[in-house]
């Protein structure tokens, strides 16, 4: 799709130009007053704040022990102080944000890689090393990231920046030559995609900022060609892993660093090359991947969650608004303007990029005017991830069939997410916080990535594998006004050691009425189901109670148990209670039926 689009690409590669620079005041004047006084509270905190120190043993510490958060928290502390120094300064524009701008700038430049520890590898999943070595940078996520938000920051603030020490912006450009843009041209990286090898949210994210870089600094026609006939192999490769329905496998969560990551980079080359790229917007595919977001949605924070995802989410806001004005998306554009309308933190505080911040104060009054209007929803399944999603005023359900390859897969196949009255009803744990375990061979020791702890049967204790191999079959799908239903078998999900012939998982939602499930088996060992929920269930003879919110009727069960699981792990604490409880229900023959009301 891209590369065919190289053969239009123009002689000349003009700057991005993608907002007013500080000494526009009648520009910055124009974003909405409540907004900038938002930025300029956030900025008098960061000028007063002290920097943090970021130490080598800190680094080490994902070598040493696999904790990531020691150092990741002080590095993204630096870039969020930095951002909001840059914000207040463009709300402003009299010069007090200055200095400690430079001292960010500079503080930045100094660091000797621009990369996590956690990502500290020259090859896809090799030894991370256990300090940077600057002779040799690693463009990973936030690499590509800090050289997109000193290149942004460089090109907004030249001018007074130049008038403090023309040292500063000189400074920015050496380090972007070193670490983003001489790397990016004479090295492969594994996000950037070869051949065959499956691609993830990495090479969107990194593509994007990459191209960033390149456009809003004076690069030179040779440079900024080499580097659009590398990223559109790149967005290439990426988009080869998504199937025409536009579905992101890693979830609601990472369609921001993947979906919204491609919109950002074609939003770069249609601007300066619209000749070649500007046809893109009206592929059917990008609509269905800008549309994804709308369709995982359940009420309010609350996604649709398989995979590495959060059952609550950031609000939408200005790129999925963005996104969905490009392809012809009234869904999409209705849903972000209206969710972002309802953020209690409208400015983004908490976003590193300070690209994302300036598109969201550059749209705050194109969205505000947009105003609230309703958003269409309808039952959908995506072929392409094997997820089915049904809902009525009442229930909201999501079935996976699909497979245990996926990108930040949790052994998950056949596995229900329900959601009652805008609650929710049984859900997905998500992850916890990432450590160096996360991503090892040990992944599936924890629990939360495990079959037992999702919505499924075990079988004298044998749960799923992981692998693309270990795969729902016979899915079947009927979208229906009054009702829609998914079945499949999952038994090839599971190893020979399950001693299972065959699993047949039936799930629909009557509409206006209830939701049932029927789960009917061969084999040779007991299945025992597993229920997770979020509230502490009463168990009864063939009931299970969720006081309040509903009723579990137990067709074929035996006499069901509960297990209370706390939470403490900061991640899933944004999703979760300080308990949730684990129901294990054993199946009595070869057949089980729930039906939820």
């Amino acid at each position: 799709m891209f590369v065919e689009c190289l053969a239009q690409l123009p002689d000349f590669l003009p700057d991005f130009s993608f907002a007013p620079a500080v000494a526009d005041r009648q520009a910055w004047q124009a974003v909405p007053a409540a907004y900038r006084d938002r930025l300029l509270v956030a900025g008098k905190a960061a000028s007063e704040a002290e920097w943090p120190l970021l130490k080598a043993s800190s680094f080490m510490d994902y070598r040493r022990n696999g904790n990531r958060t020691r150092f990741e928290e002080l590095f993204f502390q630096r870039r969020r102080m930095l951002n909001d120094l840059v914000m207040a300064e463009l709300a402003e524009g009299q010069g007090r944000f200055l200095d400690p701008i430079m001292d960010g700038v500079l503080l930045i430049c100094e660091e000797s890689g621009w990369q996590l520890p956690a990502h500290n590898a020259y090859v896809r999943g090799g030894p991370r090393l256990a300090l940077p070595d600057n002779s040799a940078p690693i463009i990973d996520l936030f690499a590509a990231e800090t050289g997109a938000q000193l290149a942004v920051l460089a090109s907004l603030f030249e001018q007074p920046l130049s008038a403090l020490s023309p040292e500063i912006v000189r400074r920015i450009d050496r380090e972007l030559q070193n670490r983003i843009i001489t790397p990016y041209l004479s090295s492969h990286f594994w996000w950037m995609g070869n051949g065959d090898e499956r691609m993830n949210n990495w090479t969107a994210w990194c593509t994007q900022n990459v191209l960033l870089s390149a456009f809003v600094r004076p690069y030179s026609q040779t440079i900024r060609r080499s580097i659009v006939e590398k990223a559109a192999s790149s967005l290439d490769a990426f988009l080869k892993d998504y199937g025409e329905d536009g579905a992101c496998e890693e979830g609601a969560m990472y369609y921001r660093h993947a979906g919204l990551c491609l919109f950002n980079a074609l939003t770069v080359l249609s601007t300066v090359a619209p000749t070649a790229f500007s046809q893109l917007w009206q592929q059917p595919k990008l609509r269905n991947m800008a549309e994804y977001i709308v369709n995982v949605h359940v009420e309010g924070q609350h996604y649709f969650n398989f995979a590495d995802c959060s059952a609550v989410a950031e609000r939408c806001g200005a790129r999925e608004y963005l996104f969905g004005l490009a392809t012809g998306s009234d869904r999409l554009a209705d849903f972000a303007a209206e969710d972002w309308a309802k953020n209690s933190a409208p400015e983004l505080p908490d976003e590193i990029n300070l690209f994302y911040r300036l598109q969201t104060a550059l749209t705050a009054q194109a969205m505000l005017d947009h105003g609230s209007r309703p958003v269409r929803k309808a039952d959908i399944y995506y072929p392409s991830i094997g997820l089915m999603i049904a809902t009525d005023e009442v229930y909201a359900l999501a079935v996976k069939a699909g497979h245990n390859g996926d990108s930040h897969n949790h052994n998950d196949v056949g596995s229900v997410i329900l959601y009652k009255s805008g609650q929710p009803f049984l859900i997905d744990v998500g992850v916890g916080s990432y450590t160096a375990k996360t991503f090892s061979p040990q992944r599936y020791d924890i629990w939360t990535m495990q079959s037992a702890f999702h919505n499924l049967p075990s079988f004298a204790g044998v749960m799923q594998q992981d692998g693309a191999t270990f795969a729902a079959r016979d899915v079947r799908v009927d979208l229906g006004d009054d009702c829609s239903t998914i079945s499949m078998d999952i038994a090839g999900a599971y190893p020979q050691a399950a001693r299972l012939r065959r699993y047949e998982r039936r799930v629909w939602l009557v509409k206006g009425q209830r939701v049932e499930i029927e789960d009917r088996f061969e084999g040779d060992a007991p299945a025992q189901v597993s229920l997770m929920f979020a509230q502490k269930p009463e168990l009864y003879p063939a009931l299970i109670r969720l006081p309040g919110l509903g009723d579990i009727l137990m067709q074929g069960a035996g006499i069901a148990t509960v297990e209370e699981i706390p939470i403490d792990d900061p991640r899933l604490r944004l999703s979760w209670p300080e308990r949730i409880y684990r129901v294990l229900v054993p199946v009595s023959s070869d057949w089980l039926h729930l039906t939820v009301v």
